[in-house]
């Protein structure tokens, strides 16, 4: 017979039991490392700020038929309001992972430093984003809360000084 003690106690470790795991969805994905100079001549990374109020680079799903470099040209088009970028190549691939009810969402997201062939002031946020905005490397190291991105970030401004892009 259990005691009152034991009921709260197993009580306190019920409350707000999620549903058990039923599926494994994969989903890969494409974004980039955005950057431009600016008018002194400075390097600056283009975030975006999520709904969680994270910044992060601008990345999407990759569609059927589409390959990673052309998924991570469109997403940036499509939330920023850049669409006119030059590819400099793939900087590394990102694996995460969170839950969505009952399942289990693996993201395998590849990342590509792209440039801004203009002067980059177009940038526009979709209405899902608290914020978009050019950083300097260090203030945009600084804002990044994921740190994978961040070890991508400090891979994209050494290509970018080795190859004075």
């Amino acid at each position: 017979m259990a005691t009152p003690q034991f009921d709260k106690f197993k009580q306190y470790f019920n409350r707000g039991k999620r549903p058990s795991i039923q599926e494994i969805v994969r989903e890969p994905t494409a974004g980039g490392i955005v950057f431009r100079r600016n008018k002194k001549g400075e390097i600056e990374f283009l975030l975006i700020q999520d709904h969680k109020d994270r910044w992060t680079i601008p990345k999407g799903h990759i569609e059927e038929g589409e390959t990673a470099q052309q998924a991570a040209k469109r997403e940036i088009g499509e939330e920023a309001g850049l669409t006119s970028t030059e590819m400099h190549g793939w900087l590394g691939k990102i694996h995460f992972r969170y839950r969505r009810v009952d399942k289990l969402v693996l993201i395998s997201q590849q990342v590509y430093l792209m440039k801004v062939k203009t002067d980059g002031e177009e940038i526009q946020k979709e209405d899902w984003m608290n914020g978009i905005k050019w950083f300097s490397f260090h203030d945009a190291l600084d804002a990044i809360e994921y740190e994978d991105i961040g070890k991508l970030m400090m891979l994209a401004m050494k290509r970018i000084r080795q190859e004075n892009l």
